[in-house]
C-alpha cells in the first residue's frame, strides 16, 4: 500500500509520528505497515474503529500468536497499536484508550524460528534430484512451505485429494476436519515431476493413494521422517537455525503477513479451529481465499 492509497487516519498518523513524535522513518514504516494490519482484520471482523475495545486488541494480538508471529514482533506492532490509539484520543476521534490494557508478550517464550525466503530457495536448491528420493524431497519441502501444513497433514497427503490443475489440495487436519487449500504453482511443478519418479516405486497395498511414499519400505512417511530431511537438508544449506518441519509452516504464515495478506485468509488457511470457526468455513468464499494466497505469498509473487 503506498501513500496515494492509504486510509487518510494513516496518513495523518504518519504525520503524527513524524512530526509530533520525531521517530525514525523505518519506525514509522513499521508502526503504519502494524496499524494497517489492525485496520485489514476489523474490517474482516466488520469493527469500526469506534467501537473497538480492550477484547478487540486481545482478540487482534491473539490471532498474531495463532499464526506464528513471533513475541518479539507481537510486541512491535503492539508499540504502533498503542502509539496509533493514543493519537486517535489525542486527535478527539475518540474518548478513551482501548490499547492502555494490552500487556507485551513475554519475550523469553519462543516460538519456532522462521525462515526467510531465501533460506527456503537455499534449502530446496540443496537438494539433488538425480538422487532417488531427491525429487520427492524437492515436492515435500515446497508443498510443506507453499501450503503451510502440519507435518502429519503432510504425511497423510492422498493423490485423491490433489486438484493440481484447479490450484487447490484437500488437508484433512486436527479432528479429522477438512479445508480446501490454495497451492502455488511451483509446489504444483515439484509434484508433478516427482510422479515420474513415484511411477518406479514398489507401494505397499492399501497405500497406493498416499502421495509420499518412502522408497524403502513402499509406505507413507512418517514424521520423523520429514523431521529428518528437514534436518538433513537446512544443514547442507548452510542454515544453523533450529529448523523443524513446523518452522516451515510458521514462515509461511509470517511470509504471508509480512506481505500484506488478510489474517482471516491465514486462519484459514492453516486450520486453526479456535479461530477459524465453523461460520468461517461454511461463508468463507473459495476464489477469494484463493486470490489473497496467489496474491501475497512469496511464491506467487517473485515472477
Amino acid at each position: 500500500m503506498n501513500e496515494n492509497t492509504e486510509p487518510s487516519v494513516i496518513r495523518e498518523f504518519r504525520q503524527y509520528l513524524m512530526l509530533e513524535k520525531s521517530l525514525s522513518p523505518n519506525t514509522i514504516q513499521a508502526y503504519t505497515d502494524d496499524v494497517s494490519k489492525l485496520l485489514s482484520y476489523l474490517e474482516g471482523e466488520s469493527v469500526s474503529l469506534e467501537s473497538v475495545n480492550t477484547d478487540t486488541l486481545h482478540t487482534f494480538v491473539a490471532t498474531l500468536s495463532d499464526i506464528g508471529i513471533s513475541a518479539r514482533s507481537q510486541g512491535r506492532i503492539i508499540s504502533g497499536i498503542r502509539a496509533f490509539f493514543q493519537f486517535l484520543v489525542m486527535d478527539g476521534r475518540i474518548s478513551g484508550n482501548p490499547s492502555e490494557m494490552i500487556e507485551l508478550p513475554k519475550i523469553g517464550f519462543h516460538l519456532p524460528e522462521v525462515l526467510t525466503v531465501d533460506e527456503i530457495d537455499r534449502t530446496i536448491v540443496s537438494i539433488d534430484r538425480t538422487a532417488p528420493d531427491g525429487q520427492r524431497n524437492r515436492a515435500i519441502l515446497e508443498t510443506l512451505y507453499s501450503c503451510g501444513l502440519r507435518v502429519s497433514e503432510l504425511c497423510g497427503l492422498r493423490i485423491s485429494e490433489l486438484y493440481l490443475q484447479e490450484g487447490f489440495i484437500k488437508v484433512t487436519g486436527k479432528g479429522s476436519k477438512q479445508r480446501l487449500v490454495p497451492i502455488s504453482g511451483k509446489a504444483v511443478k515439484e509434484i508433478e515431476l516427482y510422479f515420474e519418479d513415484r511411477c518406479h516405486i514398489n507401494v505397499r497395498k492399501g497405500y497406493e493413494d498416499f502421495l509420499f511414499i518412502s522408497y524403502r519400505t513402499g509406505m507413507p512417511l512418517s514424521r520423523i521422517m520429514i523431521f529428518n530431511i528437514v534436518k538433513r537438508y537446512t544443514r547442507m544449506a548452510g542454515i544453523s537455525k533450529n529448523v523443524s518441519p513446523h518452522t516451515f509452516r510458521h514462515s509461511f504464515a509470517t511470509h504471508l503477513l509480512e506481505g500484506g495478506a488478510n489474517l482471516r485468509a491465514i486462519q484459514c488457511m492453516l486450520g486453526h479451529e479456535k479461530i477459524a470457526t465453523t461460520e468461517i468455513y461454511t461463508h468463507i468464499d473459495r476464489s477469494r481465499l484463493r486470490e489473497e494466497i496467489i496474491a501475497h505469498h512469496p511464491r506467487n509473487s517473485m515472477k
